[in-house]
Protein backbone atom coordinates (compact mmCIF):
# COMPACT_ATOMS: atom_id res chain seq x y z
CA UNK A 1 0.00 0.00 0.00
CA UNK A 2 1.53 3.57 -0.65
CA UNK A 3 2.57 5.42 2.19
CA UNK A 4 0.34 9.13 2.50
CA UNK A 5 1.47 12.03 1.87
CA UNK A 6 1.49 12.90 5.99
CA UNK A 7 3.58 9.51 6.39
CA UNK A 8 5.99 10.39 3.80
CA UNK A 9 6.40 13.93 5.49
CA UNK A 10 7.16 12.68 8.71
CA UNK A 11 9.63 10.18 7.34
CA UNK A 12 11.24 12.52 5.71
CA UNK A 13 11.34 15.02 8.78
CA UNK A 14 13.04 12.39 10.53
CA UNK A 15 15.33 12.31 8.09
CA UNK A 16 16.54 16.08 8.44
CA UNK A 17 16.25 15.88 11.86
CA UNK A 18 18.78 12.95 11.65
CA UNK A 19 21.22 14.60 9.59
CA UNK A 20 21.17 17.98 11.56
CA UNK A 21 21.53 16.56 14.80
CA UNK A 22 25.29 15.11 12.96
CA UNK A 23 26.21 17.82 11.02
CA UNK A 24 25.38 20.82 13.41
CA UNK A 25 27.81 19.85 16.27
CA UNK A 26 30.37 18.94 13.41
CA UNK A 27 29.94 22.58 11.97
CA UNK A 28 30.61 23.75 15.52
CA UNK A 29 33.46 21.54 16.12
CA UNK A 30 35.25 22.98 12.21
CA UNK A 31 34.50 26.24 13.91
CA UNK A 32 36.17 26.11 17.20
CA UNK A 33 39.06 24.65 15.21
CA UNK A 34 39.28 27.39 12.34
CA UNK A 35 39.21 29.84 15.66
CA UNK A 36 42.47 28.79 16.83
CA UNK A 37 44.15 29.70 13.48
CA UNK A 38 42.74 33.16 14.15
CA UNK A 39 43.98 32.67 18.07
CA UNK A 40 47.86 31.99 16.49
CA UNK A 41 47.61 34.75 13.96
CA UNK A 42 46.50 37.42 16.23
CA UNK A 43 49.11 36.42 19.30
CA UNK A 44 51.70 36.14 16.91
CA UNK A 45 51.06 39.27 14.89
CA UNK A 46 51.69 41.22 18.33
CA UNK A 47 55.07 39.91 18.99
CA UNK A 48 56.49 41.33 15.58
CA UNK A 49 55.47 40.95 11.57
CA UNK A 50 58.46 38.70 11.12
CA UNK A 51 56.39 36.03 13.83
CA UNK A 52 53.22 36.90 12.22
CA UNK A 53 54.69 35.83 8.65
CA UNK A 54 56.16 32.70 10.29
CA UNK A 55 53.16 31.43 11.12
CA UNK A 56 51.77 32.51 8.26
CA UNK A 57 54.40 30.70 5.98
CA UNK A 58 54.60 27.62 8.38
CA UNK A 59 50.40 26.96 7.90
CA UNK A 60 50.89 27.45 3.93
CA UNK A 61 52.90 23.97 4.73
CA UNK A 62 51.71 22.08 7.45
CA UNK A 63 47.83 22.63 6.73
CA UNK A 64 47.50 21.06 3.19
CA UNK A 65 49.72 17.77 5.04
CA UNK A 66 46.96 18.25 7.47
CA UNK A 67 43.88 18.36 5.16
CA UNK A 68 45.52 15.41 3.11
CA UNK A 69 46.01 13.24 6.44
CA UNK A 70 41.81 14.31 7.57
CA UNK A 71 40.82 13.00 4.06
CA UNK A 72 42.75 9.57 3.88
CA UNK A 73 41.68 8.92 7.55
CA UNK A 74 37.64 9.76 6.36
CA UNK A 75 37.68 6.48 4.64
CA UNK A 76 36.79 4.66 8.73
CA UNK A 77 33.97 6.17 8.88
CA UNK A 78 31.46 5.13 5.51
CA UNK A 79 33.22 1.38 6.62
CA UNK A 80 32.08 1.46 10.26
CA UNK A 81 29.18 3.35 9.42
CA UNK A 82 27.86 0.55 7.11
CA UNK A 83 29.06 -2.31 9.65
CA UNK A 84 27.07 -0.58 12.44
CA UNK A 85 24.02 -0.46 10.24
CA UNK A 86 24.11 -4.05 9.69
CA UNK A 87 24.76 -4.35 13.44
CA UNK A 88 27.90 -6.49 12.75
CA UNK A 89 29.31 -5.14 15.99
CA UNK A 90 31.90 -7.66 16.26
CA UNK A 91 33.95 -6.26 13.11
CA UNK A 92 33.41 -2.66 14.57
CA UNK A 93 35.99 -2.68 17.70
CA UNK A 94 39.00 -4.49 14.97
CA UNK A 95 37.79 -1.82 11.79
CA UNK A 96 38.79 1.19 14.46
CA UNK A 97 41.78 -0.39 15.37
CA UNK A 98 43.08 -0.30 11.72
CA UNK A 99 41.74 3.33 11.80
CA UNK A 100 44.27 4.22 14.29
CA UNK A 101 47.08 2.33 13.26
CA UNK A 102 46.39 3.95 10.13
CA UNK A 103 46.40 7.41 11.98
CA UNK A 104 49.40 6.58 13.93
CA UNK A 105 51.69 6.07 10.59
CA UNK A 106 49.97 9.04 8.78
CA UNK A 107 51.01 10.93 11.78
CA UNK A 108 54.70 9.91 12.07
CA UNK A 109 55.15 10.38 8.30
CA UNK A 110 53.87 14.03 8.57
CA UNK A 111 55.60 14.46 11.31
CA UNK A 112 58.91 13.65 9.84
CA UNK A 113 58.07 15.62 6.75
CA UNK A 114 57.32 18.73 8.11
CA UNK A 115 60.65 18.36 10.38
CA UNK A 116 62.88 17.88 6.82
CA UNK A 117 61.31 21.07 5.15
CA UNK A 118 64.62 23.25 4.69
CA UNK A 119 64.76 22.32 1.20
CA UNK A 120 61.24 23.71 0.49
CA UNK A 121 61.54 26.43 2.58
CA UNK A 122 64.74 27.39 0.77
CA UNK A 123 63.10 26.75 -2.63
CA UNK A 124 60.78 28.97 -1.27
CA UNK A 125 63.15 31.84 -0.55
CA UNK A 126 61.99 32.61 2.63
CA UNK A 127 63.64 35.41 3.86
CA UNK A 128 67.15 34.28 5.71
CA UNK A 129 66.21 36.26 8.79
CA UNK A 130 62.82 34.32 9.32
CA UNK A 131 64.19 31.25 8.48
CA UNK A 132 64.51 29.78 11.92
CA UNK A 133 61.11 30.82 13.28
CA UNK A 134 59.58 28.71 10.14
CA UNK A 135 61.83 25.72 10.94
CA UNK A 136 61.09 26.11 14.86
CA UNK A 137 57.82 26.80 14.66
CA UNK A 138 57.19 23.48 12.27
CA UNK A 139 59.75 21.56 14.43
CA UNK A 140 57.50 22.28 17.56
CA UNK A 141 54.39 21.45 15.61
CA UNK A 142 55.24 18.41 14.03
CA UNK A 143 55.71 16.73 17.38
CA UNK A 144 51.82 16.76 17.90
CA UNK A 145 50.61 15.71 14.17
CA UNK A 146 50.50 11.90 15.61
CA UNK A 147 48.12 12.90 18.00
CA UNK A 148 46.18 14.83 16.08
CA UNK A 149 46.09 11.76 13.52
CA UNK A 150 44.97 9.32 16.51
CA UNK A 151 42.55 11.89 16.97
CA UNK A 152 40.96 12.20 13.39
CA UNK A 153 40.47 8.24 13.61
CA UNK A 154 38.83 8.30 16.63
CA UNK A 155 36.48 11.06 15.56
CA UNK A 156 35.59 8.79 12.46
CA UNK A 157 34.74 5.86 14.90
CA UNK A 158 32.41 8.39 16.94
CA UNK A 159 31.18 9.66 13.96
CA UNK A 160 30.22 6.23 12.51
CA UNK A 161 28.61 5.86 16.12
CA UNK A 162 26.55 8.92 15.06
CA UNK A 163 27.63 10.69 18.25
CA UNK A 164 29.01 13.78 16.85
CA UNK A 165 28.42 15.90 20.18
CA UNK A 166 31.80 14.83 21.50
CA UNK A 167 33.41 16.40 18.27
CA UNK A 168 32.18 19.96 19.16
CA UNK A 169 32.94 20.21 22.99
CA UNK A 170 36.30 18.88 22.65
CA UNK A 171 36.85 21.27 19.77
CA UNK A 172 36.17 24.23 22.18
CA UNK A 173 38.42 22.74 25.06
CA UNK A 174 41.31 22.83 22.17
CA UNK A 175 40.59 26.57 21.54
CA UNK A 176 40.52 27.33 25.69
CA UNK A 177 43.25 25.18 25.80
CA UNK A 178 45.11 26.88 22.78
CA UNK A 179 44.80 30.69 24.15
CA UNK A 180 46.29 30.23 27.63
CA UNK A 181 49.40 27.80 26.04
CA UNK A 182 50.07 30.20 23.80
CA UNK A 183 50.27 33.31 25.93
CA UNK A 184 52.34 31.28 28.21
CA UNK A 185 54.89 30.23 25.18
CA UNK A 186 54.67 33.04 22.90
CA UNK A 187 55.48 35.26 25.72
CA UNK A 188 57.48 33.73 28.12
CA UNK A 189 55.18 32.97 30.80
CA UNK A 190 55.61 30.81 34.09
CA UNK A 191 59.18 30.50 33.82
CA UNK A 192 59.11 29.57 30.14
CA UNK A 193 61.33 31.41 27.40
CA UNK A 194 59.51 33.79 25.15
CA UNK A 195 59.61 31.91 21.78
CA UNK A 196 57.28 34.22 20.00
CA UNK A 197 55.77 32.59 16.72
CA UNK A 198 57.67 29.64 17.42
CA UNK A 199 55.91 29.15 20.63
CA UNK A 200 52.87 28.64 18.64
CA UNK A 201 53.70 25.77 16.96
CA UNK A 202 54.51 23.89 20.05
CA UNK A 203 50.68 25.24 21.67
CA UNK A 204 49.70 23.83 18.93
CA UNK A 205 51.28 20.26 19.56
CA UNK A 206 49.39 20.52 23.31
CA UNK A 207 46.25 21.23 21.42
CA UNK A 208 46.51 18.26 19.72
CA UNK A 209 47.60 15.72 22.13
CA UNK A 210 45.28 17.15 24.80
CA UNK A 211 42.05 17.03 22.16
CA UNK A 212 43.48 13.20 21.18
CA UNK A 213 43.30 11.89 25.35
CA UNK A 214 40.28 13.63 26.01
CA UNK A 215 38.71 11.92 23.16
CA UNK A 216 39.81 8.60 23.91
CA UNK A 217 38.75 8.77 27.62
CA UNK A 218 35.46 9.93 26.35
CA UNK A 219 34.98 7.10 23.98
CA UNK A 220 35.92 4.75 26.74
CA UNK A 221 33.56 5.65 29.52
CA UNK A 222 30.54 7.00 28.00
CA UNK A 223 27.82 4.78 27.84
CA UNK A 224 26.70 5.34 24.34
CA UNK A 225 29.47 3.28 22.58
CA UNK A 226 28.51 -0.04 24.37
CA UNK A 227 27.58 -1.63 21.56
CA UNK A 228 30.63 -1.21 19.75
CA UNK A 229 33.03 -0.15 22.09
CA UNK A 230 36.75 0.65 21.07
CA UNK A 231 38.82 -1.58 23.56
CA UNK A 232 42.38 -1.63 22.98
CA UNK A 233 43.39 -4.40 25.14
CA UNK A 234 42.75 -7.01 22.39
CA UNK A 235 44.81 -5.49 19.68
CA UNK A 236 44.48 -5.99 16.08
CA UNK A 237 46.14 -5.56 12.89
CA UNK A 238 44.56 -6.53 9.56
CA UNK A 239 46.89 -5.78 6.68
CA UNK A 240 44.13 -6.49 4.44
CA UNK A 241 41.92 -3.85 5.95
CA UNK A 242 44.50 -1.78 6.73
CA UNK A 243 45.28 -1.47 2.71
CA UNK A 244 41.93 -0.92 2.06
CA UNK A 245 41.38 1.88 4.15
CA UNK A 246 44.18 3.33 2.62
CA UNK A 247 43.16 2.38 -0.97
CA UNK A 248 39.59 4.03 -0.11
CA UNK A 249 41.01 7.08 1.43
CA UNK A 250 44.29 8.07 -0.56
CA UNK A 251 41.89 9.78 -3.46
CA UNK A 252 39.87 11.31 -0.45
CA UNK A 253 43.11 13.10 0.59
CA UNK A 254 44.37 13.67 -3.03
CA UNK A 255 40.45 15.24 -3.84
CA UNK A 256 40.91 17.47 -0.80
CA UNK A 257 45.11 18.34 -2.33
CA UNK A 258 43.53 19.19 -5.82
CA UNK A 259 41.30 21.32 -4.33
CA UNK A 260 43.80 23.45 -1.72
CA UNK A 261 45.64 23.59 -4.22
CA UNK A 262 44.27 25.46 -7.09
CA UNK A 263 43.11 28.16 -4.62
CA UNK A 264 46.91 28.43 -3.93
CA UNK A 265 47.64 28.30 -7.47
CA UNK A 266 45.39 31.23 -7.51
CA UNK A 267 47.12 33.36 -5.23
CA UNK A 268 50.38 33.27 -6.85
CA UNK A 269 49.41 34.03 -10.48
CA UNK A 270 47.44 37.18 -9.02
CA UNK A 271 50.31 38.06 -6.54
CA UNK A 272 51.90 39.85 -9.99
CA UNK A 273 48.62 42.10 -9.84
CA UNK A 274 49.25 43.88 -6.93
CA UNK A 275 49.01 43.98 -3.26
CA UNK A 276 45.00 45.63 -3.07
CA UNK A 277 44.18 42.92 -5.49
CA UNK A 278 45.55 40.18 -3.65
CA UNK A 279 43.95 41.62 -0.51
CA UNK A 280 40.78 41.62 -1.68
CA UNK A 281 40.83 38.28 -3.66
CA UNK A 282 41.79 36.71 0.04
CA UNK A 283 39.24 38.92 1.72
CA UNK A 284 37.00 36.94 -0.63
CA UNK A 285 38.07 34.01 0.06
CA UNK A 286 38.61 33.63 3.75
CA UNK A 287 35.12 34.52 3.82
CA UNK A 288 33.07 32.14 1.86
CA UNK A 289 35.76 29.27 3.07
CA UNK A 290 33.87 29.86 6.33
CA UNK A 291 30.68 29.30 4.87
CA UNK A 292 32.17 26.47 3.19
CA UNK A 293 31.92 24.70 6.71
CA UNK A 294 28.33 24.44 6.63
CA UNK A 295 27.29 22.05 3.79
CA UNK A 296 30.96 20.35 4.47
CA UNK A 297 29.87 19.75 7.78
CA UNK A 298 26.32 18.32 5.92
CA UNK A 299 28.29 16.31 3.60
CA UNK A 300 30.27 14.34 6.63
CA UNK A 301 26.37 13.67 7.91
CA UNK A 302 25.90 12.09 4.87
CA UNK A 303 28.83 9.96 4.67
CA UNK A 304 27.12 8.52 8.29
CA UNK A 305 23.43 7.81 6.81
CA UNK A 306 24.59 6.77 3.16
CA UNK A 307 26.83 4.25 5.24
CA UNK A 308 24.40 3.06 7.65
CA UNK A 309 21.52 2.69 5.16
CA UNK A 310 23.75 0.29 2.81
CA UNK A 311 24.49 -1.80 5.89
CA UNK A 312 20.39 -2.27 6.82
CA UNK A 313 20.78 -3.04 2.72
CA UNK A 314 17.34 -0.90 2.84
CA UNK A 315 16.77 1.11 -0.40
CA UNK A 316 14.41 3.09 0.73
CA UNK A 317 16.23 4.47 3.58
CA UNK A 318 19.48 5.23 1.27
CA UNK A 319 17.56 6.66 -1.57
CA UNK A 320 16.04 9.46 1.40
CA UNK A 321 19.02 9.68 2.89
CA UNK A 322 20.90 10.98 -0.42
CA UNK A 323 17.45 12.98 -1.52
CA UNK A 324 17.83 14.84 2.04
CA UNK A 325 21.04 15.73 1.79
CA UNK A 326 20.95 17.20 -1.34
CA UNK A 327 17.74 19.09 -0.37
CA UNK A 328 19.29 20.61 2.89
CA UNK A 329 22.59 21.63 0.99
CA UNK A 330 20.37 23.21 -1.85
CA UNK A 331 18.66 25.60 0.79
CA UNK A 332 21.80 26.02 2.28
CA UNK A 333 23.28 26.66 -0.61
CA UNK A 334 20.77 29.17 -1.72
CA UNK A 335 20.85 31.17 1.50
CA UNK A 336 24.38 31.53 0.95
CA UNK A 337 24.02 33.20 -2.45
CA UNK A 338 21.42 35.37 -0.76
CA UNK A 339 23.39 36.28 2.24
CA UNK A 340 26.79 36.75 0.21
CA UNK A 341 24.36 39.67 -1.89
CA UNK A 342 23.21 41.45 1.33
CA UNK A 343 26.05 41.59 3.30
CA UNK A 344 28.72 42.16 0.30
CA UNK A 345 29.40 45.32 1.41
CA UNK A 346 29.55 45.04 5.12
CA UNK A 347 31.90 41.90 5.03
CA UNK A 348 35.46 43.51 4.08
CA UNK A 349 35.59 46.37 6.48
CA UNK A 350 36.05 43.21 9.38
CA UNK A 351 39.19 42.82 7.36
CA UNK A 352 40.19 46.41 6.49
CA UNK A 353 39.37 49.70 5.96
CA UNK A 354 41.74 50.12 2.47
CA UNK A 355 38.80 51.71 0.05
CA UNK A 356 40.37 49.84 -2.65
CA UNK A 357 40.66 46.59 -1.19
CA UNK A 358 37.05 46.81 -0.21
CA UNK A 359 35.39 47.61 -3.31
CA UNK A 360 37.36 44.59 -5.03
CA UNK A 361 36.50 42.38 -2.39
CA UNK A 362 32.66 43.26 -2.64
CA UNK A 363 33.02 43.06 -6.33
CA UNK A 364 34.40 39.09 -6.12
CA UNK A 365 32.10 38.16 -3.51
CA UNK A 366 29.06 38.44 -6.06
CA UNK A 367 31.02 36.24 -8.04
CA UNK A 368 31.05 33.55 -5.12
CA UNK A 369 27.33 33.91 -4.79
CA UNK A 370 27.46 32.42 -8.13
CA UNK A 371 28.50 29.04 -6.59
CA UNK A 372 27.02 28.73 -3.38
CA UNK A 373 24.55 26.05 -5.33
CA UNK A 374 26.77 24.21 -6.82
CA UNK A 375 29.68 24.18 -4.40
CA UNK A 376 26.92 22.82 -1.71
CA UNK A 377 25.66 20.33 -4.39
CA UNK A 378 29.15 18.60 -5.28
CA UNK A 379 30.69 18.69 -1.86
CA UNK A 380 27.46 16.56 -0.59
CA UNK A 381 27.21 14.24 -3.59
CA UNK A 382 31.14 13.33 -2.91
CA UNK A 383 29.97 12.60 0.86
CA UNK A 384 27.05 10.24 -0.01
CA UNK A 385 29.78 8.76 -2.69
CA UNK A 386 32.07 7.79 0.45
CA UNK A 387 29.11 6.70 1.95
CA UNK A 388 29.27 4.26 -1.06
CA UNK A 389 33.05 3.73 -0.04
CA UNK A 390 33.09 5.32 -4.27
CA UNK A 391 36.04 7.38 -3.80
CA UNK A 392 38.63 6.68 -7.15
CA UNK A 393 36.06 8.22 -10.05
CA UNK A 394 35.29 11.14 -7.46
CA UNK A 395 38.73 12.10 -7.39
CA UNK A 396 39.37 12.04 -11.25
CA UNK A 397 36.02 13.92 -11.60
CA UNK A 398 36.81 16.61 -9.25
CA UNK A 399 40.30 17.01 -10.57
CA UNK A 400 39.26 17.45 -14.18
CA UNK A 401 36.47 19.84 -13.01
CA UNK A 402 39.12 22.01 -10.94
CA UNK A 403 42.46 21.68 -12.69
CA UNK A 404 40.72 20.92 -16.41
CA UNK A 405 38.04 23.30 -16.72
CA UNK A 406 38.40 26.00 -13.38
CA UNK A 407 42.04 26.90 -14.13
CA UNK A 408 42.31 26.89 -17.35
CA UNK A 409 38.72 28.87 -18.05
CA UNK A 410 40.63 31.19 -15.10
CA UNK A 411 43.72 31.77 -16.29
CA UNK A 412 42.43 32.34 -19.74
CA UNK A 413 39.83 35.36 -18.24
CA UNK A 414 42.57 36.61 -15.89
CA UNK A 415 45.50 36.71 -17.60
CA UNK A 416 44.87 37.16 -21.85
CA UNK A 417 43.20 38.37 -23.95
CA UNK A 418 41.86 35.12 -25.55
CA UNK A 419 38.57 35.74 -24.65
CA UNK A 420 38.01 38.81 -23.48
CA UNK A 421 40.37 41.72 -22.49
CA UNK A 422 41.83 40.59 -19.31
CA UNK A 423 39.51 40.28 -16.60
CA UNK A 424 41.91 40.15 -13.96
CA UNK A 425 40.91 38.49 -10.08
CA UNK A 426 37.21 38.34 -12.17
CA UNK A 427 38.25 36.02 -14.87
CA UNK A 428 39.59 33.12 -11.46
CA UNK A 429 36.47 33.61 -9.82
CA UNK A 430 34.53 33.14 -13.00
CA UNK A 431 36.70 30.04 -13.86
CA UNK A 432 35.92 29.02 -10.44
CA UNK A 433 32.10 29.00 -10.99
CA UNK A 434 32.54 27.04 -14.55
CA UNK A 435 35.04 24.44 -12.31
CA UNK A 436 32.38 23.89 -8.96
CA UNK A 437 29.83 23.62 -11.43
CA UNK A 438 31.51 20.85 -13.65
CA UNK A 439 32.27 19.38 -10.26
CA UNK A 440 28.22 19.32 -9.16
CA UNK A 441 27.06 17.65 -12.53
CA UNK A 442 29.92 15.06 -12.90
CA UNK A 443 29.41 14.36 -9.58
CA UNK A 444 25.67 14.08 -9.65
CA UNK A 445 25.57 11.78 -12.04
CA UNK A 446 28.25 9.49 -10.31
CA UNK A 447 25.89 9.53 -7.52
CA UNK A 448 22.50 8.89 -9.67
CA UNK A 449 24.35 6.01 -11.48
CA UNK A 450 25.45 4.77 -8.06
CA UNK A 451 21.89 4.20 -6.59
CA UNK A 452 20.94 2.34 -9.49
CA UNK A 453 23.27 -0.22 -9.14
CA UNK A 454 22.33 -3.63 -6.90
CA UNK A 455 22.57 -2.81 -3.59
CA UNK A 456 24.82 -5.24 -1.99
CA UNK A 457 27.84 -4.26 0.57
CA UNK A 458 30.92 -3.91 -0.65
CA UNK A 459 33.03 -6.51 -1.05
CA UNK A 460 36.84 -6.20 -1.31
CA UNK A 461 38.19 -7.58 -4.25
CA UNK A 462 41.06 -8.86 -2.67
CA UNK A 463 39.27 -11.06 -0.02
CA UNK A 464 39.81 -8.23 2.72
CA UNK A 465 38.28 -9.10 6.25
CA UNK A 466 36.19 -5.86 6.23
CA UNK A 467 33.09 -8.14 6.73
CA UNK A 468 34.12 -11.13 8.47
CA UNK A 469 33.98 -12.14 11.50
Amino acid sequence: MPLLPTRIMSIRRKEYAAQLALALPILGGQLAQTANGFVDTMMAGRVGAEHLAAVAVGASIWVPLFLFMTGVLTSATPILSRHLGGEAYHRVNPLAQQALWLGLGLGLFTAVALRGMSPVLHAMDVDPAMLPLVQGYLEGLSWGMPGAALMLAMRSYTEAMRHTRPVLWISIIGLLINIPTNYVLIYGKLGFPAMGGVGCGWATSVVMWSMALMMGLYIRRHPVYRPARLNLRRRHLELASLAYMLRLGLPVGFSIFFEVSIFAVIALLISSLGPEIVAGHQIALNFTSLIFMVPLSFSLAATVRVGHARGRHNRDDLNLAVSSAIRMVSLVGVGAAALLVLVRHWVPWIYTDNPGVIALASHLLLFAALYQISDAIQVVANGCLRGFEDTAWPMVMTLFAYWGIGLPVGYALALTDLVVPAMGPSGFWIGLVAGLTCAAILLGIRLRWRLRQPLTARANQAGLPIGHA
